[in-house]
């Protein structure tokens, strides 16, 4: 790794132990997850593994940075895919269970997701018509993703069972007669929820599909669970978990998060390259809302900064946008203890999960590097971008 060229950071540190000057000689942009933060994640879910004999998947649509899949398949029993890309991924490099789930599923690639696939999951009785022939002489378990119809999501762009949803089938909609061969029934209706949404989630969806469980193999809880927050009710979701295995002792249990594996597990390392005024300070950095952390745009989410806070916390206050052509880019207004400088280093927080997954190269702006941090603190260099990158995008 080229050194880059040290510059003054404050010796920031926040509260769960992130440190500025840890990354003082690292390049930017770059993207750092900690080893030992991803492990302790995956402590907590394993241990809920243990006490309830569920099965935790983890999603490659929050976190698919397969340099860390060793660590991780050591905790977990595979991964939920939803594409053939990922399910591909998975099946190569995680090494263990490939569920996947699309809306529907291309023929070109269909054949690939049989390849890979040990579950699949289908999300409307006409795919299911349409691919079962094919898939029932496999060895691959299938099911039915079904929509409860019951929200527990407060932002609507993320809500599975909002209004006129095309995810998953309705009761209304529900074919009993159309359920040979099908041998599970997955629901998802969480987005970042604590287990209480959970509970309450069951007792719809039993109600409305309890009878058919009777004939099933298994049942996937889906994702959006933030099991590894902090004041999160892990005890509570055991309990559910059991209370449902005890009413259903013949069900495999699965969920699949996507955020509580690399939650606040990773940063996203930037640099200040340029500051002026229009009517406040405007900081650009080399880092996009747009290409790197898409969420801020869509959620609309704002990304903590390491000893920063928001705008009127501390005296200097700076409205930090990416480098793109795109008005919009802007990540947000921050407050500073002390006044940036062209080159400041700035430490963006829990940004492993749905930003490495989601980078565009849009403008043609530079990917990040990938890095793990080790158990010793020492910052290896996975993977850096260039012109090829870009250019392999086009046509």
């Amino acid at each position: 790794m080229r050194m880059a060229k040290k510059v003054f950071i404050e010796p920031w540190i926040d509260k769960t132990g992130w440190k500025a000057g840890d990354f003082a000689d690292t390049e930017t942009p770059c993207y750092i997850v900690d080893e030992v933060r991803l492990e302790k994640n995956l402590k907590i879910l394993a241990k809920v593994q243990k006490d309830t004999g569920c099965k935790i998947l983890m999603a490659l649509k929050g976190f698919a940075m397969f340099s860390a899949f060793g660590i991780i398949r050591k905790y977990l029993f595979g991964v939920a895919a939803s594409s053939l890309n990922e399910a591909r991924l998975g099946f190569e490099e995680f090494k263990k269970e490939v569920h996947v789930f699309s809306p529907a599923y291309a023929d070109k690639d269909f054949v690939g997701m049989m390849r890979y696939a040990d579950h699949i999951v289908f999300n409307s009785f006409s795919q299911w018509k349409k691919y079962r022939r094919r898939v029932l002489h496999k060895k691959i378990s299938c099911g039915i993703r079904v929509n409860p119809e019951h929200s527990e999501v407060k932002i609507s762009f993320y809500d599975p069972c909002g209004s006129l949803s095309r995810l998953g089938v309705t009761k209304e909609n529900f074919a009993p007669k159309n359920l040979k061969g099908i041998e599970g029934l997955h629901f998802h209706c969480l987005c970042e929820n604590n287990a209480d949404a959970l509970g309450r989630t069951l007792k719809v969806f039993e109600k409305k599909f309890g009878k058919f469980l009777h004939q099933m193999k298994w049942v996937n809880f889906g994702g959006g669970h933030h099991i590894t927050r902090k004041n999160y009710d892990i005890k509570l979701l055991c309990q559910i978990i059991k209370d449902f295995k005890n009413r259903y002792p013949h069900l495999q249990i699965y969920l699949e998060p996507g955020e509580a594996v690399a939650l606040n597990a990773g940063v996203l390392v930037a640099r200040v390259t340029d500051i002026f005024k229009n009517k406040r300070n405007i900081a650009i950095l080399d880092v996009s809302a747009a290409c790197h952390m898409p969420d801020v745009l869509e959620m609309p989410y704002w990304p903590q900064i390491l000893g920063a806070g928001k705008r009127n916390k501390y005296p200097s206050v700076y409205r930090l946008g990416g480098p793109s052509c795109l008005a919009g880019d802007t990540i947000g207004d921050y407050s500073f203890p002390k006044p940036l400088t062209i080159g400041s280093k700035l430490i963006f927080l829990n940004v492993a999960i749905y930003t490495m997954v989601k980078n565009t190269t849009f403008n043609g702006i530079q990917l990040p590097s990938i890095a793990l941090r080790d158990k010793m603190g020492k910052i290896r260099v996975i993977k850096k971008f260039g012109y090829k990158d870009f250019k392999n995008r086009l046509s």
